[in-house]
């Protein structure tokens, strides 16, 4: 079977952190115009061969949480759940073959498997889990949302270097930013959340190289109308 890559999944597309991040004080915000600095934001999360540092035999625990304050709840009650990766040897030394349990109990959510995947696939879940909640709220077009977020992070979006705790240890990872709908034409439309701000953290030194992924909105006022996070859990099985 031919390898199938995180970008050809793509469909758009913090819980008590267990590795948090902290940008060094003098680390310079640089663009897609640097790239002698920094990588692509979406070759970064996309192209990359990020299991390739997962041994097989391997579990992956994300935690998820999602928050809303908008009247009546369109995005529903506040979440708390997990997402696990089985993994598998693949048929290339940086592939694998990932089974996934996407929630639990009644917020069980089809997934996978998925057979020689070089990327992690637990970022295109949370963004396509996302896409579909977002698009009914909006009452929109999951296409064009897709689009839009897919445009920014190839165009758009902020990468900066940090540094990430993982078991102890400071390591060097990337923060990516973007906010696909601050200037969208659509705006008007997006109840108050084309302000959303999307937050991805990754590092090369945590298995599966995802840290975190936040997508937050707030309105004029600071009331929260999304707040949605995943973060690795490296002390779980």
């Amino acid at each position: 079977m031919k390898p199938v890559t995180i970008a050809a999944l793509l469909v758009l597309a913090t819980a008590p952190a267990q590795a948090q991040t902290t940008p060094p004080a003098d680390a310079p915000a640089v663009t897609k115009a640097n790239t002698a600095t920094a990588p692509n934001a979406s070759d970064l999360l996309f192209e990359q061969p990020q299991m390739k540092n997962v041994a097989p035999g391997t579990r992956l625990t994300y935690d998820y949480v999602r928050r809303s304050g908008i009247s009546k709840g369109p995005f529903g009650p506040p979440m708390d759940d997990t997402i696990k990766l089985g993994i598998e040897p693949g048929a290339t030394p940086d592939s694998r073959n990932i089974n996934v349990q996407m929630f639990s109990g009644g917020n069980r959510f089809p997934a996978g498997p998925f057979e020689d995947m070089p990327g992690n696939p637990v970022m295109t879940l949370f963004l396509e889990h996302h896409l579909i909640d977002l698009a009914r709220v909006l009452s929109a077009n999951p296409r064009y949302i897709k689009n839009a977020i897919r445009k920014s992070l190839r165009e758009n979006a902020t990468v900066t270097a940090t540094q990430v705790d993982y078991k102890g240890a400071k390591v060097s990872g990337w923060r990516i930013e973007t906010q696909p709908f601050v200037d969208d034409k659509m705006k008007e439309r997006m109840r108050g959340l084309e302000n959303l701000k999307y937050i991805f953290v990754t590092s090369d030194a945590v298995p599966g190289e995802l840290v975190s992924i936040e997508a937050q909105s707030k309105n004029a006022e600071g009331g929260e109308l999304l707040q949605e996070n995943l973060t690795y859990d490296p002390n779980a099985g």
